[in-house]
C-alpha cells in the first residue's frame, strides 16, 4: 500500500522526486545514485562557546580515555540539552568525551559515580564483543581526569545517574 501511495504521488507531481527508504529493504533500486535536498533545520545557538569552554578546561583530552584529537572529541552534556534550558551552556554541565564515550554516556551505558569514577551499566558489562572488552571494561571504576576549571556539577551527575543511566534504579 505504501508503494502504491508513493507511485500515485509521483504521478500527481511529476516534478517532485520523492524517495522513501523502506526499513525492510523490500525494493532494491535499479541504480545506486542518489540526490540531495535542502531542509530547514534547527541549530543550537552559542554551542560553540560550550564546546570551547569544555574542551579547554579538559586540556583538549577525553576525560575517560585521554584521546586528544579534537576532531573526535565531544563537549558532552551531563544533563541533556533538552532537559535543562537554563544550563545548556553551563560548562559545569559538560564533560570532554571521545565520540564513542559520548555516545555511550548519552545512551546511559556509562555514567560516573559520586567520586568521579567510571560506572558501567550491567548491559555493557555483560557484552561479549571484543571492542567493548577492550575499550569500556578497562575503564570500570577508573577515575576520570578532572578539568582545570568548570568542575562537573555534582547535582547534574546525580541527575544523569538517576534519569539517563540504564542502571539508575540500582544505585
Amino acid at each position: 500500500m505504501a508503494i502504491e501511495c508513493q507511485l500515485l504521488r509521483q504521478q500527481l507531481d511529476k516534478t517532485a522526486i520523492v524517495e522513501s527508504e523502506l526499513e525492510n529493504d523490500v525494493l532494491i533500486p535499479d541504480d545506486f545514485t542518489a540526490e540531495t535536498r535542502q531542509v530547514l533545520t534547527t541549530q543550537r545557538i552559542k554551542q560553540h562557546f560550550f564546546r570551547r569552554a569544555v574542551l579547554s578546561s579538559y586540556r583538549g583530552r577525553c576525560c575517560m580515555s585521554g584521546l586528544s584529537d579534537t576532531r573526535l572529541l565531544i563537549a558532552s552534556h551531563i544533563v541533556p540539552w533538552s532537559a535543562d534550558k537554563a544550563n545548556r551552556l553551563n560548562p559545569s554541565n559538560g564533560l570532554c568525551l571521545s565520540a564513542i564515550h559520548d555516545r555511550a554516556f548519552d545512551k546511559g551505558l556509562i555514567s560516573l559515580t559520586e567520586d568521579w569514577r567510571v560506572l558501567l551499566s550491567n548491559e555493557l558489562r555483560q557484552r561479549e564483543d571484543a571492542f567493548v572488552k577492550a575499550v569500556f571494561l578497562p575503564l570500570e571504576n577508573q577515575p576520570i581526569e578532572m578539568p582545570e576549571k568548570f568542575k562537573p556539577n555534582d547535582q547534574f551527575m546525580s541527575h544523569h545517574r538517576a534519569s539517563v543511566f540504564l542502571d539508575g534504579a540500582r544505585i
